[in-house]
């Protein structure tokens, strides 16, 4: 029964990869809004130092100017109390004047003509009796064309006996706006009832210049109101306002009081920082209200603010710009090439690189990488033989298995021939089992994968050795398939055999040479055995099994020819046969 061996399991097939996923050849946008975040994150800190700059210096400038309004208003209080005291002063020298006291019309007026002309602010003096008439003026009125009854500043001079000052008042003789300044006249004692009042009306014009004087900046406002809350005294456009009082809607300049500083609208529409002053004594319930141009007081820190803002949007658009700029140079472009270059590798190609090279973190990474590649692409290449020689060694394996099924199976069939034939013989069938034992151990020595010609003889000659030249091999080195090592082993065993029993190598000056060659072009062994020396030869008178297992194993296993020349001086072999393509390979000979 035939030996039968197991094809080797073929390998399930490997599940194809999944494709790769895509890697994207282009930065997100993120990647450009972080680099303006992180730009905008540097600015932050000028931002922030700017806008502290910007409120610390507001805050100063606002109690600045809000102490300076207040110092203001009490400047112009302060003046404004100058005033009624240098015409209470005036008035009290007048009044002492003989004229006045006498009450002579002639020589009063002629006198309050001449006080009035030292005093240019002043637009009228006048004396009056108890009753408001007019004794006498500085403009030569005749006694009695008016009286001062009804006026407020008359009847408090009377009722004090002492100085009084009035509010808005159109004088009833210059028909002008005017506000008035009185001074009860005693004839002789003053402890006695008033002979009469002798009053002062002051242009409020004039009080208004003089008062604009004590400012320190065009751009404020003034503005005086008498007990009534009536302005006396308004600059800037005083003509619109003297006389009339603060609207109600203007509640800052309305309500304001003592050291209190508001930020509103005055009369004029303009935003202002407002303060007031009341001066005491004989002008108490006079207002001076104050107003600084809010707009002109922080002109120059608005500007100062503007100047920076645009310095900081233009510092900022330069450098967004730049961060856009050395961004994509230096980072979107090295990235973008990351990407690709990681894209490549994972669908396979890592013959990829990233080509950077240089100093910068980004080309140190990407040298990194490419080298990195480098060594992964060698080690896939070196896994990919290895995979490759193992699937050969696997298919060689196939084959070889296949091929002992074969051998094996005609070995089998050569030992039960060997049987039939040598009945009777066990010493002969023992030697020829020896060889192809011989045969097969060389084969398995060499994995099956063949032997060279000169192994396989060498293999049968070598016991018989015996030094000197009585057995010579000359020929290149082919190398045999084992099905020829197998044909030709048992071939050379029955040469060497009988040689050894009948021929050359019987006696020691036997000589046995073997020679072969490749024919040129052609994969075609001829080989050449050749005897003498030894006993002189027989032509057999029957074919013997050697015989037909050498011409038998020729042809049937190589398909080759085999011609046996019984010569007298010895046995003369030639076989030709075909060798199995790419297999042999023919060297430089040897002796």
């Amino acid at each position: 029964m035939p030996l039968r061996v197991p094809r080797p399991a073929a390998p399930p097939p490997s599940p194809s990869p999944p494709p790769p996923p895509s890697l994207p050849l282009s930065l997100p946008l993120s990647l450009t809004t972080r680099i303006l975040l992180l730009v905008l994150l540097a600015l932050a800190p000028a931002l922030a130092i700017q806008g502290y700059n910007e409120v610390a210096l507001r805050a100063s400038r606002d109690a600045a100017v809000r102490a300076e309004a207040r110092a203001i208003a009490r400047d112009v209080a302060e003046d404004f109390a100058q005033i009624s005291e240098r015409m209470q002063q005036a008035l009290d020298l007048i009044s002492g004047d003989a004229s006045v006291q006498t009450r002579d019309p002639a020589a009063c007026t002629a006198y309050l003509r001449r006080a009035a002309a030292r005093l240019p602010h002043v637009l009228l003096i006048a004396l009056t009796d108890p009753e408001g008439a007019v004794l006498c003026d500085s403009a030569g009125s005749p006694a009695g064309s008016y009286t001062s009854r009804d006026r407020a500043y008359h009847r408090r001079a009377l009722e004090t006996g002492g100085y009084a000052v009035g509010g808005y008042a159109v004088g009833l003789q210059t028909r002008r706006p005017s506000i008035h300044f009185a001074r009860a006249v005693h004839a002789g004692d003053a402890t006695a009832a008033p002979t009469g009042v002798l009053l002062a009306a002051v242009d409020l014009d004039w009080l208004s210049d003089h008062l604009e004087q004590t400012l320190h900046q065009a751009e404020t406002a003034i503005t005086v109101t008498d007990r009534d809350g009536l302005i006396i005294a308004r600059r800037p456009d005083e003509a619109a306002w003297i006389g009339k009082p603060i609207p109600p809607d203007q509640r800052a300049m309305r309500e304001i009081q003592g050291s209190e500083v508001r930020v509103a609208e005055g009369l004029d529409g303009r935003l202002r920082i407002i303060a007031a002053a009341t001066p005491d004594g004989p002008l108490a319930g006079v207002r001076v209200v104050v107003g600084r141009d809010h707009a002109a007081a922080f002109a120059d820190i608005d500007a100062a603010t503007r100047r920076g803002l645009v310095l900081i949007a233009l510092g900022a658009a330069l450098a967004l710009a730049a961060a856009l700029v050395a961004g994509r140079l230096f980072i979107r472009r090295p990235v973008e090439r990351l990407l690709h270059i990681a894209a490549a590798w994972q669908a396979g190609d890592l013959a990829a690189r990233t080509g950077l090279r240089g100093a910068t973190e980004f080309e140190r990474l990407g040298s990194k990488l490419d080298a990195m590649a480098g060594t992964l692409q060698r080690s896939t290449a070196a896994l990919h033989a290895e995979i490759q020689n193992g699937r050969a060694l696997q298919a060689q394996q196939g084959t070889m298995l296949h091929e002992l099924n074969h051998r094996v199976k005609n070995t089998l069939a050569t030992v039960q021939a060997l049987a039939r034939q040598s009945r009777g013989s066990a010493d002969v069938l023992e030697a020829r089992i020896l060889a192809l034992s011989k045969t097969h151990d060389l084969l398995t020595r060499e994995d099956w994968s063949g032997a060279s010609l000169r192994e396989v003889l060498e293999n049968e000659l070598s016991p018989y050795r015996t030094g000197g030249d009585q057995i010579r091999l000359d020929g290149p080195d082919v190398s045999l398939s084992p099905r020829e090592v197998l044909a030709l082993g048992m071939t050379i065993h029955e040469l060497t055999t009988n040689a050894a029993k009948y021929g050359a190598l019987s006696v020691r000056e036997g000589r046995v040479r073997v020679t072969w060659s490749l024919a040129p072009g052609a994969r075609h062994l001829r080989f050449r055995w050749e005897e003498s020396g030894g006993p002189p030869v027989q032509p057999p008178t029957r074919v013997g099994f050697g015989t037909r297992l050498i011409a038998g194993g020729v042809r049937r296993e190589l398909a080759g020819t085999v011609d046996l020349a019984f010569e007298p001086q010895g046995l003369q072999c030639r076989i030709d046969v075909p060798l199995d393509p790419g297999l042999g390979t023919m060297l430089a000979p040897t002796g």
